[in-house]
């Protein structure tokens, strides 16, 4: 499965919403070194109740809107 994520880094706590086109990610960690992707992808492990292996960024590794697959 893909996902088109929006993502909000330095929020005050860590949600997931589905929203129409997507989900809306807001994280705590800064979009600095990796820190906000590497929070992403243990959020939404947690969130799809998957291992964090099985969640990839696909495209946009270095911006707020980001392509996700879950591998089965």
């Amino acid at each position: 499965m893909i996902f088109n994520l929006r993502v909000i880094p330095k929020a005050s706590r860590n949600l997931v919403k589905q929203e129409d086109n997507g989900f809306k990610v807001y994280l705590t960690k800064p979009a600095q070194d990796g820190l906000a992707n590497e929070q992403l992808i243990e959020l939404l492990s947690e969130y799809l109740k998957t291992k964090k292996y099985k969640v990839r960024i696909i495209q946009g590794h270095k911006s707020r809107n980001k392509l996700v697959e879950i591998s089965p």
